[in-house]
């Protein structure tokens, strides 16, 4: 409940410096006797201004269009008390003003929703996800110029239209340097990151109504290329001349083998290859991107590529372990391995993450619930996208479900032949 206080608003003047005939108008606004003022960025003749009326003298078009435009600020004023009232919000001049000016939280702008979000998340996120985020940023930027005609817009102005609108612009959108346009999955992730920053200007009380309150994300399901076991065979078993084509080879069948990312590869020392309780070797470490402990046992292909390579990265005097290039080189490479050996997909260094859990793993029976933990996921619910029922998994299990229903068969005709003599 607010306390009574005093609220007083005026119009007065002062002289211009640069040209002594004129006056420059200014509201002041005082909330129990401590006030604060406001530039109209108006001004009149000396001899039109009427002090005591607060206004334009006479019925000229000027005066008539001068004394509207401060019975439009008077009214805006209330209303911006009115408005501080029904939010329970401290009354004060200082206050008014900034709400009069927009300069308060009742009237931030998206690109103050941005700046902030981005200052504040940049030591939270990993750099590549700051990255998408500043890509969807420069979208939103581009949306605003083309379609709106403008810089900035006010978050009280976002709307259902305003996402649908904004989702059309990025489906029709066409880069000016040659490469694809968005897919459906890319405008989602799009729209996803603008819509956590939605939900942080709720958070902040920035906004009052979720524009995204009536929009779905609609991502479409693809399958996730992986090795068959044919064709994880075919590169194993397949010899390059080229010593980068070799070296890509063997970084990515080692990945088959860990289920490790390029980024965790590529920073994976001597120091976090540990025996374990086991007695077999493990790689203690933790994902770049989850920041989640990942302990996964070396398999005997993997560990034969670590004694590999631990013999040059000792020779260079290198603490990182496995030899990797950029991901961009490393991915063009596979591209030329995969069509050497004759296959038909298009492998990325990921692809051997996705092998390893469904080829390695999964296909040969490992629980999800260990593939989950083996690969540092968070949620089971993450390790079921990689999950595959492999065709041959599916005949394996229902033959051994026949061989149950034959041994109970024969089981229950034994016992009836037992009862009968």
């Amino acid at each position: 409940m607010h306390k009574n206080s005093t609220f007083a608003i005026i119009f007065f003047t002062r002289k211009s410096r640069s040209n002594p005939k004129e006056l420059l108008i200014y509201a002041r606004i005082t909330v129990d006797g401590q006030r604060t003022e406001i530039s109209l960025k108006r001004c009149i003749q000396v001899c039109n201004w009427d002090n005591s009326k607060a206004r334009a003298r006479g019925i000229s078009s000027n005066s008539r269009i001068l004394n509207k435009y401060l019975d439009h600020v008077y009214g805006q004023l209330l209303d911006c008390h009115r408005q501080l009232l029904e939010e329970f919000k401290i009354i004060s001049a200082k206050s008014i003003k900034a709400r009069y000016l927009g300069e308060d939280d009742q009237l931030k702008t998206l690109n103050e929703l941005i700046k902030y979000h981005n200052t504040n998340m940049v030591s939270v996120l990993k750099s590549g996800t700051m990255k998408n985020y500043y890509t969807t940023e420069k979208y939103l930027n581009k949306f605003l110029v083309k379609k709106l005609k403008t810089n900035d817009i006010y978050l009280k102005q976002l709307n259902y239209r305003f996402i649908i609108d904004f989702e059309q612009f990025l489906r029709n959108y066409s880069p000016k340097k040659k490469r694809k346009t968005l897919t459906n999955n890319g405008v989602m992730k799009h729209l996803e990151r603008f819509k956590k920053m939605i939900n942080l200007a709720i958070k902040l009380e920035w906004l009052v109504k979720n524009p995204f309150s009536r929009f779905q994300l609609r991502f479409d399901k693809y399958d996730r290329q992986y090795l068959s076991k044919r064709e994880l065979e075919l590169i194993e078993n397949t010899y390059f001349k080229s010593e980068r084509l070799e070296r890509i080879k063997d970084l990515f069948i080692f990945s088959c083998y860990t289920g490790l990312s390029y980024i965790d590869v590529k920073q994976l020392t001597a120091h976090q290859i540990v025996k374990g309780i086991d007695a077999n070797y493990w790689i203690y470490t933790k994902r770049e991107k989850t920041n989640e402990t990942v302990k996964v046992p070396i398999l005997p292909k993997a560990l034969v590529i670590v004694e590999k390579y631990k013999v040059i990265s000792k020779e260079k005097g290198s603490e990182l372990l496995l030899p990797l290039y950029s991901n961009q080189k490393t991915n063009s490479y596979l591209k030329e391995i995969a069509k050497r050996c004759g296959i038909r997909k298009n492998i990325t260094f990921h692809v051997a993450r996705h092998t390893f859990a469904t080829t390695v793993l999964l296909s040969n029976g490992v629980p999800i619930e260990t593939v989950s933990k083996l690969l540092g996921h968070t949620k089971l619910s993450t390790t079921q996208i990689y999950a595959r029922v492999l065709e041959h998994k599916i005949s394996e299990d229902i033959q051994n479900l026949l061989v149950r229903f034959e041994t109970k068969k024969h089981q229950s005709q034994s016992q009836t032949q037992s009862t009968f003599f």
